[in-house]
């Protein structure tokens, strides 16, 4: 197995990409410490093997810290937690743009200063961020905030990445394209037309289809693992042909 022995924490476990990632990231021999706000999604665990769950609000800097400093050893940090937010830069809000900031990029910032010291000690670590196809590599309509945070979390990844990569310590994103997971299907029953809105997804993906969660997972696992031990400060488009 290819995680043997490798402690790792995951934010947003509770359902979509975080859970499928949590679940691949343990199967291949991985402790996974799988975190979310929402503890009736976590219940889902229960008898899973190789995976603690714990409630984590990634707004808050003292229960990051205190949960980081709390594991024994923490070899993988996927920080997975995310918000989308529909509209332009003329109906973009403050609150809606200071809580995509905080949930999107500063949890990150939080989530990776709190693992850094006992990833450095240690001699080695991979963080893993979840941006998005949509940031500094692709534009979409009506995804200002949401594209502009993403395009924030590539930057975070290669700073981290640049400052560290004589430490040990690896740092990458990932970035899917559109992915069938619940909170898609949130914003989609959010329409006034939820079939039509589900059609426009679709459409946009050069393979005709959404990607399923579990088909991120393995690049998560490739990133966790020693197999991308020279890989570094790299945003990694998972996106169905949508860059093509």
């Amino acid at each position: 197995m290819r995680l043997e022995g490798k402690t790792a924490l995951v934010t947003a476990a509770g359902q979509g990409i975080g859970r499928a990632s949590a679940l691949a990231l343990a199967a291949e021999g991985a402790q996974v410490w799988a975190t979310d706000i929402n503890p009736a999604l976590l219940a889902s665990y229960e008898g899973v093997q190789g995976v603690r769950a714990i409630v984590l609000d990634v707004l808050d800097k003292g229960a990051i810290e205190r949960l980081i400093s709390s594991l024994p050893a923490l070899d993988v940090l996927f920080n997975c937690a995310g918000f989308v937010h529909n509209g332009t830069a003329l109906q973009a809000t403050d609150e809606e743009w200071n809580f995509a900031l905080n949930l999107n990029v500063r949890s990150q910032f939080w989530a990776i200063q709190a693992a850094l010291p006992k990833m450095l000690a240690a001699g080695r670590g991979s963080i893993i961020n979840m941006a998005s196809v949509c940031s500094s590599i692709k534009g979409l309509p009506n995804r200002f905030i949401y594209g502009t945070t993403k395009a924030a979390v590539i930057g975070l990844t290669k700073s981290v990445a640049a400052d560290f990569v004589a430490d040990g310590i690896r740092c990458n994103a990932i970035c899917p394209g559109t992915v069938d997971t619940p909170s898609l299907q949130q914003r989609i029953d959010a329409n006034a037309d939820p079939v039509a809105a589900r059609k426009n997804f679709i459409a946009r993906q050069p393979m005709g289809r959404l990607a399923q969660a579990h088909e991120i997972a393995p690049i998560v696992v490739y990133l966790a693992s020693d197999e991308s031990i020279f890989v570094t400060g790299q945003a990694y488009a998972v996106d169905g042909g949508i860059t093509i």
